[in-house]
């Protein structure tokens, strides 16, 4: 089946309440999403290969937070995870990730953002989507994770704890995933802060290669099974940041299993079949 009609036909297919004009409640406008979904879905399948495992963990039907790392000079793992739930789940669904706040001030991309599902990173956007039983993607790296270079690309920086926090406060069970090949993608060896605050952004990476554009890396995503956790939200630091280990741990033995993986070493996945 041509990716077009693929795009097309799982859009159409995904539950959520779009209204005569194909909008629903948070502005996802499915034109939007099939133009901006064939595109990617292209790079998926054909430019990086995308290999997904473990996607029967991701839940069908109501709330959840997929959770994972980042790799590479720019978001490629954003773009192929959201791919992956809306060509490998059956019925597929929308993965809507909060995007960062510099988008919002560069012309026509914060709107495009929204119509295609990404809304900006306010924790009153996160829950609202939960609440509404979505399906929510979190980086809690942000673009620490992106700044990683090309030595650093299977390694974590600092977790966040929000994304816990907002966990337990609406009952949303965790999905740890990672993404394996990013940093091949798009091998960053600086980053230009300066130039990058000059253009409202948080950096420029800085490729060997000079011209800031991926090269054609095989990626792999790897879902674990969920995670739940008990409370409130409203818990002390220290519990949530054991909880945040937890997340951490299982998204960092998936990342040493697939680089070792990577390299030819024996190694068994951990987050599920085939």
């Amino acid at each position: 089946m041509r990716i077009d009609k693929q795009v097309r036909e799982a859009v159409d297919r995904l539950e959520l309440p779009f209204n005569d004009l194909g909008i629903d409640p948070f502005g996802v406008a499915k034109a939007d999403l099939r133009i901006w979904g064939t595109m990617v879905a292209a790079f998926y399948r054909y430019y990086f290969s995308v290999r997904t495992q473990g996607i029967e963990n991701v839940p069908t039907r109501g709330r959840a937070m997929l959770v994972g790392n980042h790799s590479g000079g720019i978001a490629i793992d954003a773009a192929m995870v959201a791919v992956s739930c809306l060509l490998e789940m059956n019925p597929p669904r929308l993965a809507q990730g909060m995007a960062e706040r510099f988008i919002n001030r560069v012309p026509f991309l914060g709107s495009w953002a929204s119509r295609t599902g990404h809304l900006t990173g306010l924790p009153e956007h996160a829950e609202r989507l939960l609440e509404d039983d979505r399906l929510l993607m979190v980086f809690p790296e942000g673009a620490r994770g992106t700044a990683k270079l090309f030595n650093e690309r299977n390694s974590l920086v600092e977790f966040g704890s929000g994304f816990v926090r907002l966990a337990l406060k609406t009952k949303a069970p965790i999905v740890p995933f990672a993404v394996l090949g990013g940093g091949e993608a798009f091998p960053t060896i600086a980053n230009a802060y300066k130039l990058g605050r000059a253009f409202g952004l948080p950096y420029i990476p800085v490729v060997a290669y000079g011209i800031p554009l991926p090269l054609p890396a095989k990626i792999e995503i790897e879902y674990a099974a969920p995670m739940h956790f008990s409370g409130t939200g409203n818990e002390d630091d220290a519990v949530v940041h054991g909880y945040v280990e937890k997340v951490k741990e299982v998204i960092a033995g998936m990342i040493h299993a697939g680089a070792g993986r990577r390299r030819g070493e024996p190694a068994q996945l951990t987050g599920g079949r085939s």
